[in-house]
């Protein structure tokens, strides 16, 4: 579980350093860039996370295929993900181009929206490219090919930084392109990913002499729908998850810059201990997948139960490193009193859903892997929005808690997804426990 989990959480940090590289980057240009590639990122990042929770049913389909040896079905799998893609792409990228009228309603100050059109724009050619990346590093990563995923994109790093560097200054003959730039150089990123792994996958078939290429390229519409019945739910938890997050910032936004500002900086904490089980969930689901395609019961419930331990271990250990040194890391962001006595206390607070989120996370992963994408979306939808939301709303405005209110709420819906869905992976393994013995 370690060797296949390890290459994924690297790729999942090699992802969150690309977002990281592009502000410090526009951060020498201006306030306004600096602002737009964050509100252009999330707009864009909304639309195209739909695309890419699609995409998270080849989990389930490539890693079973595999498990039973039917490596034809992890290409038809390979080529309807593809097809897939193909087609939401014009969807996705539309929807973008539709947000770009309506952001001069919202108020948006008028030097952020200056950036923030073209970096949209320019953004947006990407969609395409990112989701292809996504389809080959499903199929690999459910044939165990994980580090060629880890090495596409830390490579991809340098190839943005480097396009950073030329476009959003105006090196080497180019142009001064600010916040357009960035989008520019993401986009050449994410199509050196996609290249990247398509080449890693032809030269695996061409070294193994797996058929890829023998495959038949009618469209297998079966498959896709299978793709789209698990992928949709996982989509729709994914956007409920980031949603709320979304809500939460707008309505702490209406409080104070102190309080945005802590709010912020725990968000970030928070989300790069989140990247470990986000890594450890997907080998989950590869790992509980080929399990179950040999037929292997036993072996898969002690897969999803052993990743559950990893992902748990670490989280805990990181709820403790938060308690016990919030000051030094809200340090590293700023030195505002204000903002580290807030910032002081939400970190306690995600301390507290640290080690719940991490089974909930590795817990999605391995339900992903048995085929139960719709347990994770219903129980995120009722703890988060019927539970979480609105009494993280109570605590802040009617109880006076601000941003700890709201963060408080969350902590809740947080606790009680990791409860529910540890129990749901149990009742699972119990299910398979039924299922072996029938079969015996």
């Amino acid at each position: 579980m370690a060797r296949l989990a390890g290459p994924l959480v690297l790729a999942e940090l090699g992802g969150m350093l690309m977002v990281f590289v592009d502000t410090i980057m526009v951060g020498r240009v201006s306030p306004a860039a600096i602002g737009a590639v964050s509100l252009g990122g999330i707009l864009f990042y909304t639309v195209s996370i739909f695309g890419a929770g699609i995409t998270l049913g080849l989990d389930t389909l490539v890693s079973q295929s595999f498990g039973a040896g039917r490596l034809e079905d992890c290409h038809r799998s390979l080529l309807s993900g593809v097809y897939l893609v193909f087609a939401l792409t014009p969807a996705l990228m539309g929807i973008v181009w539709l947000e770009l009228p309506l952001l001069r309603r919202f108020g948006i100050h008028p030097a952020v929206l200056h950036d923030v059109v073209p970096f949209l724009k320019a953004l947006n050619w990407s969609t395409l490219p990112l989701l292809l990346y996504f389809v080959f590093r499903r199929y690999l990563q459910g044939m165990n090919l994980a580090k060629p995923v880890m090495m596409a994109l830390w490579t991809a790093n340098v190839v943005n930084a480097v396009g950073d560097w030329i476009l959003i200054y105006g090196h080497w003959g180019a142009p001064p392109m600010g916040a357009e730039g960035s989008a520019w150089s993401t986009a050449a990123a994410r199509v050196y990913m996609a290249v990247v792994l398509l080449v890693v996958i032809l030269r695996h078939d061409r070294r193994h002499r797996t058929g890829l290429l023998k495959t038949p390229l009618a469209p297998d519409l079966a498959r896709i729908r299978s793709l789209v019945e698990l992928g949709l739910p996982a989509a729709t938890q994914i956007g409920l998850e980031i949603g709320v997050f979304a809500v939460a910032t707008a309505l702490i936004g209406k409080l104070n810059p102190a309080a945005l500002a802590a709010h912020q900086i725990a968000m970030n904490v928070a989300t790069l201990t989140y990247m470990v089980p986000l890594g450890i969930s997907a080998a989950a689901a590869v790992r509980v997948g080929q399990a179950l395609g040999r037929g292997d019961r036993r072996a898969a419930a002690h897969a999803g139960w052993t990743a559950m331990a990893l992902g748990a271990s670490f989280m805990a250990l990181a709820g403790l490193g938060l308690l016990l040194a919030p000051r030094l890391i809200i340090r590293i962001f700023t030195p505002d009193a204000d903002v580290m006595k807030l910032g002081v206390t939400l970190l306690a607070v995600a301390a507290a859903f640290q080690l719940f989120d991490g089974v909930q996370t590795v817990s999605t992963g391995a339900l992903r892997g048995a085929g139960d994408t719709r347990t994770p979306m219903l129980t995120h939808l009722v703890a988060y929005w019927g539970v979480g939301l609105p009494l993280g709303y109570f605590l802040c405005f009617a109880r006076g808690w601000g941003a700890a209110g709201l963060w408080t709420g969350l902590c809740v819906a947080l606790i009680l997804i990791g409860l529910a869905l540890g129990l749901a992976w149990k009742m699972k393994v119990q299910a398979m426990k039924v299922e072996a013995r029938v079969a015996r």
